[in-house]
């Protein structure tokens, strides 16, 4: 039975999100219509808060309340590292790790070729700009292990070659408990290449 009006859009902008397909939009529209007051007007409210309020950071690209988020205003956060990711989602990872006391430059995407994007369609030339003016000594490419990813990693460490500060990358290869028979060729070519002693 097909639902009508608004909540057959409900279910449709529910299935344009990420990991969510029609079957299961249309089972969470109805868990939210069932739990109305409990969930869907919080939900509902919440949504249109974050739609009015919630900005990109001038600096490094991240989300939050206003135009400097509170990682590029926070002062001891200024070590002389920057972490160059693909995206918010990315920063985020980084930050659930806790690892990290830098700050963070999100380029919006990768370089591709086949998808007509250019250096001028990214974030490149703040980050350029901001090595030169925040007195940083270490770029972190923190970008994904693909052709695409590694291809914005070389032209980033091309264009940053001569500035003071030192290029590095993340290290790859075996993740902590994987199994060598369960991993892809590329990783294992990966964590031979970048073998260390014991």
């Amino acid at each position: 039975m097909k639902a009508s009006g608004d909540i057959e859009v409900l279910i449709a902008l529910m299935a344009k999100l990420p990991g969510l397909g029609p079957r299961s939009a249309r089972r969470a529209a109805l868990h939210l219509i069932k739990k109305r007051t409990l969930l869907l007007n919080p939900l509902a409210d919440a949504i249109f808060a974050v739609a009015e309020r919630v900005r990109e950071c001038l600096i490094c690209g991240n989300i939050g309340l206003s135009d400097r988020c509170d990682i590029c205003t926070a002062s001891e956060r200024a070590n002389g590292q920057i972490c160059v990711v693909e995206d918010v989602a990315d920063l985020w990872a980084m930050e659930r790790a806790t690892v990290f006391k830098g700050r963070y430059h999100v380029l919006g995407g990768f370089l591709s070729a086949l998808d007509g994007i250019g250096s001028e369609d990214l974030k490149i030339p703040g980050l350029l700009q901001r090595v030169a003016d925040e007195g940083v000594n270490e770029v972190i490419l923190a970008l994904n292990a693909t052709v695409d990813g590694q291809t914005t990693a070389h032209y980033i460490a091309d264009r940053l070659e001569g500035a003071a500060c030192s290029v590095t990358s993340l290290a790859q290869g075996v993740p902590i408990g994987g199994e060598l028979d369960y991993l892809d060729d590329g990783t294992i070519s990966a964590a031979l290449n970048a073998r260390k002693p014991v």
